[in-house]
């Protein structure tokens, strides 16, 4: 299961000349520097595991509630970048960013590798697609290898907020308006829930990625700047 009931979701790509910066800055400023924001409870790293997935890199922050998301706290960081913070994600590309509440998080715990799914909904069915949604990730975390399923629904207009560190980015694309996250233990486990997914009828134009931990960080002390 997440460690709270809204997260931060970010799918970016990074330019080369910056790989190795990014690398730093992300490990020794930012992700301290965000999980250390009260009512951030974890924050999580991956990479692409192939070619075929798109962008490069998937972060993902576990907050106590949604609302951390809009809060004032949250909010300062965002309009009192670092430096350094300017400067590694002027060098962002194709990066996608959802404010998000957790609909549904079951399983025992985080898994090595992680699948994602972006789409829509369909306009028809409503509240049944809904539930069907809802029992297929039920469904999901008791196939063999799978140590999490979640399912999430996007504030597009809390994700779409411009503040000093997104101003003057090109880089920003539209969030999704729902994602699944599947947790396995390898790589061949997620292909069955993705199978499922796509075939259920209960959601639409899938942007799928498929991704391995490189690092998580838990709760911490933290001193801006």
């Amino acid at each position: 299961m997440l460690c709270g009931q809204g997260v931060i979701a970010i799918w970016n790509g990074i330019a080369e000349e910056t790989r190795a910066e990014f690398y730093a800055w992300h490990m020794s400023e930012h992700m301290p520097e965000r999980v250390g924001i009260p009512g951030f409870l974890r924050g999580r790293r991956y990479r692409a595991i192939d070619q075929t997935t798109h962008p490069e890199f998937f972060t993902l922050y576990e907050l106590h509630s949604f609302e951390v998301a809009t809060g004032q706290d949250y909010l300062n960081r965002l309009n009192a970048p670092t430096p350094w913070t300017r400067k590694v994600t002027a060098a962002f590309r194709d990066t996608s960013r959802a404010l998000a509440r957790v609909l549904v998080t079951v399983g025992p715990g985080p898994g090595g590798v992680l699948a994602t799914l972006r789409f829509t909904v369909p306009s028809a069915g409503g509240s049944t697609l809904s539930t069907a949604l809802r029992d297929l990730i039920h469904e999901i975390v008791q196939l063999p290898m799978i140590s999490g399923a979640h399912l999430a629904a996007s504030n597009v207009h809390a994700s779409n907020l411009r503040t000093a560190e997104s101003e003057t980015r090109a880089d920003i694309q539209a969030p999704p308006d729902r994602f699944v996250l599947i947790e396995a233990c390898a790589p061949e486990a997620l292909d069955e829930p993705i199978r499922r997914l796509e075939n259920s009828g209960c959601i639409l134009h899938p942007i799928i990625g498929r991704y391995v931990n490189e690092y998580s960080r838990l709760k911490t002390d933290w001193g801006p700047g």
